[in-house]
């Protein structure tokens, strides 16, 4: 028996079905068998004891009034939004699978200057979030479609499409000049954006995207592909928004957050960062800005200006799709271009 599990373990044969199962077996007689996986109903078993075990100082942790307005800050940002995500969702899934990319490039005007403008404003038409924003500029760019005018869809899209605009009117009710602002400014970033790749961008910069994810697939196939690409992406981010949101109402000392929204340049470059690091879906980030009340209007109209362009998620998806040497160069630009076009729109229209 010993020369048989000797011969198991020489290195550089190749185990048969008996002499694994022989080795198998003498390895689990010897008290070496190989550890299990920590599955998910192992997990469960683990974790329902312990939360009985430790029901008493949760219950008296989540009836804490600092958990209660935690709790309600979170739930009230994520019913809210959630409808307007779905929407999004769906109607970005119905564009990306049923309008074919070479629409694009017969509907826009032949002359770059003339062309990037005209995108912008498709974004205006056509619902979708930053992660479809990117394979369809990728798509555009496959086509024949020159990279500012598709730049400035990229931009567009995800930050003034109808429903985007729709929920920021929800968000801020009585106040249509947020929406009207949030609209120019999302147009003007995106413009600029285009003509300044069109003026200062170089093709060595650009990586030509390869082939999309969903192309070549059945249209049922692509559109519940893209529906469950973006529904996890999008709604991972809006729990991590309203997560953060609902920490910052509830832990963060209301005299910080005063006295970060009585700088006006502190406030406006602090939502600034914020919606970088959040990477919050633009058809939901409208209601964490409502949250902010402590902030200028102007400082939340610059965190629904940036976070849609300018975020973690969609420059790692830039990365992927365009090259490191694109990204590298057009998000730090975009930020910059992004938070001087919401403080000029906010200074005229807020």
């Amino acid at each position: 028996m010993a020369e048989t599990t000797d011969t198991a373990h020489t290195p550089g044969t190749t185990d048969t079905p008996d002499t694994a199962h022989t080795r198998d077996t003498t390895d689990t007689a010897y008290g070496t068998e190989t550890p299990r996986r920590l599955d998910s109903s192992l997990l469960l078993a683990l974790l329902l004891p312990l939360l009985f075990l430790l029901q008493d100082p949760l219950r008296r942790a989540l009836g804490a009034p600092v958990m209660q307005a935690w709790t309600t800050v979170f739930v009230a940002v994520v019913v809210q939004a959630l409808p307007f995500l779905v929407l999004g969702v769906l109607l970005s899934a119905v564009i990306a699978v049923l309008v074919p990319p070479s629409f694009f490039a017969r509907a826009l005007p032949a002359r770059p200057t003339a062309a990037v403008p005209v995108a912008g404003l498709a974004g205006a038409v056509l619902p979708g979030c930053e992660c479809a924003s990117v394979p369809v500029a990728g798509a555009l760019m496959r086509r024949g479609v020159t990279p500012a005018a598709a730049l400035a869809f990229l931009l567009s899209a995800p930050a003034i499409n109808p429903v985007v605009l729709t929920a920021t009117a929800v968000a801020f009710p009585g106040a249509p000049e947020m929406v009207l602002a949030r609209f120019a400014a999302g147009l003007l970033v995106a413009c600029a954006m285009g003509w300044l790749w069109q003026r200062l961008g170089r093709a060595d910069w650009l990586r030509p995207p390869s082939r999309g994810s969903y192309e070549g697939q059945g249209r049922g196939a692509a559109f519940w592909g893209s529906v469950r690409h973006d529904v996890l992406h999008a709604g991972g981010f809006l729990v991590l928004g309203a997560t953060a949101a609902a920490t910052l109402k509830a832990v963060v000392p209301d005299g910080w957050l005063r006295a970060a929204a009585g700088h006006p340049v502190v406030a406006v470059l602090t939502l600034a960062l914020l919606a970088v690091v959040l990477s919050i879906c633009s058809e939901a980030d409208a209601f964490v800005a409502a949250s902010l009340s402590h902030f200028s209007p102007t400082a939340r109209l610059t965190f629904l200006v940036v976070g849609p362009m300018v975020d973690l998620k969609l420059v790692a998806m830039q990365t992927a799709v365009f090259g490191r040497g694109f990204a590298l160069r057009f998000a730090p630009a975009t930020f910059a271009v992004a938070v001087a076009g919401a403080v000029l729109t906010g200074a005229v229209l807020l």
